[in-house]
């Protein structure tokens, strides 16, 4: 059974990569594979450890989990439609919790297309640009469609997952739910 679901799990992870367009070196909104907000929840018993996540942020800063932090992670993409839909919940989201950290992972996007987005819609918090990230999260809850949002407890362990656009109630609702766990 694990076999089968690693399996899946490099399958929906090379779609994501690989795209369906047409090989040429352009990308475009057709070539990703969109989630439908579908929200997978881990109870605490279950989780795994979240990968190392650290690197340069599109300003160069050194950016790192925050020991005993809930940390919101965003993997996104300029050229992404549901990303830039929701670019403005999730800043909206980062100030009304500002005890959460909120990272952002740019795949398959150019640092300048980000840092142009992130000036659009006045994103605050920072992002990296390493895909080898997404690889690391096989094992828990899977990257499988862009934009995805992974929600780490407290101890660094994948608690939550929102396949596609989120939405200012579903996110803060993970958030809360979270938070409330360490608290009993």
């Amino acid at each position: 059974m694990k076999t089968r679901f690693s399996i899946a799990a490099l399958i929906l992870t090379s779609l994501i990569f690989s795209g369906c367009g047409s090989g040429g070196t352009s990308v475009s909104e057709e070539s990703f594979v969109a989630g439908d907000g579908v929200v997978t929840f881990v109870a605490q018993e279950n989780r795994s450890l979240a990968p190392e996540i650290k690197g340069k942020s599109l300003l160069g800063d050194s950016i790192f989990l925050e020991k005993g932090k809930i940390t919101v992670i965003n993997i996104w993409a300029s050229w992404c439609s549901p990303c830039r839909a929701e670019a403005p919940a999730l800043q909206a989201i980062s100030e009304k919790f500002p005890n959460t950290q909120f990272i952002g992972i740019l795949t398959r996007d150019s640092k300048d297309s980000a840092l142009a987005f992130s000036r659009r819609f006045k994103i605050q918090y920072p992002t990296i640009a390493n895909d080898a990230i997404l690889l690391e999260f096989r094992n828990s809850l899977p990257v499988t469609a862009i934009p995805t949002t992974i929600i780490l407890d407290k101890n660094k362990k994948v608690a939550a997952r929102i396949s596609g656009a989120i939405t200012i109630a579903s996110l803060s609702e993970l958030i809360k739910k979270i938070d409330n766990e360490s608290a009993q």
